[in-house]
């Protein structure tokens, strides 16, 4: 069978007849409804909060952020986009409470940086990694670093998204994941029901201050992506690796004596840093 995301892009897949019936269908109401309750979850808010919807749709996932109760952390106040104007024409017939904007988000977030508190999506990146055109700037990668690189901007700091998604294979599932720590975000992947044809996956983002290992602490069938921390894990090595410290320079001297070289005498200066000038 083949995948939507595959046939057609997705202003031109989901048109009337396909938005009208993804939003009335029952299986894909209940879907979409069980999947957003797990992307709260995740994100685990406990206070009404302003969330960004990206690929909101029909306003299916929107209706259970509005109707999120007290002891959950609710009601949330939320903004989507949407590529297919369809969709958001079955949103607004139906008088959701969001407010919705038409776009692509593939060319961007275009939102003030440190507008929200958290954000979701729901069955919509995994169409980023579909290229739009031949040219380089609709390239799946282009496309997946405007996404995350925006994303990242428009949350602010501790803040959390989380992006249900299903990628075709490992390539799309690690380019996906690749391009969101790129971005700058603590990334984890979390799989709902692994080893099934019902596997669902979840790229569990934190920004600056976010501890991705504290957010999915207890869950199994985590892989978790930081570059943050291997990148402090490295720095944090022996003091003779690390560039800059006494003994990195003193083993330096000496591999250059060994050699011949001429160096610098040692002296009470030796590895000491120096105070900035201004």
């Amino acid at each position: 069978m083949s995948r939507p995301e595959d046939t057609l892009p997705p202003d031109l897949f989901y048109n009337d007849v396909e938005s009208r019936k993804y939003t009335t269908s029952s299986r894909i109401r209940s879907i979409q409804a069980s999947m957003t309750n797990r992307a709260l979850e995740l994100l685990d808010l406990t206070e009404p909060s302003f969330i960004l919807d990206l690929g909101c749709g029909s306003g299916l996932s929107g209706e259970i952020l509005t109707s999120t109760d007290e002891a959950d952390g609710g009601p949330h106040t939320w903004v989507g986009m949407d590529i297919s104007s369809s969709m958001l024409s079955e949103a607004l017939q139906r008088d959701v409470e969001g407010d919705m904007l038409l776009a692509d988000i593939g060319q961007g977030v275009p939102f003030r940086p440190g507008s929200f508190d958290a954000a979701i999506s729901i069955s919509a990146i995994q169409w980023l990694c579909n290229a739009e055109s031949s040219s380089d700037e609709d390239s799946a990668d282009r496309r997946l670093k405007r996404f995350f690189d925006g994303l990242y901007a428009s949350l602010r700091r501790g803040g959390k998204a989380v992006c249900q998604f299903y990628p075709k294979n490992n390539a799309q599932r690690n380019m996906i994941s690749s391009a969101a720590v790129k971005a700058g975000f603590g990334a984890g992947i979390l799989e709902d029901d692994p080893e099934t044809k019902n596997v669902k996956l979840y790229l569990v983002l934190t920004v600056g201050g976010g501890d991705i290992t504290g957010t999915v602490s207890g869950m199994h069938d985590v892989d978790v992506m930081d570059a943050r921390r291997k990148e402090k894990q490295r720095k944090g090595g022996p003091p003779e690796k690390q560039k800059g410290s006494k003994a990195y320079i003193m083993r330096k001297k000496a591999q250059m004596e060994a050699k011949g070289r001429v160096v610098k005498h040692d002296s009470k200066y030796t590895g000491r840093k120096r105070k900035t000038a201004f």
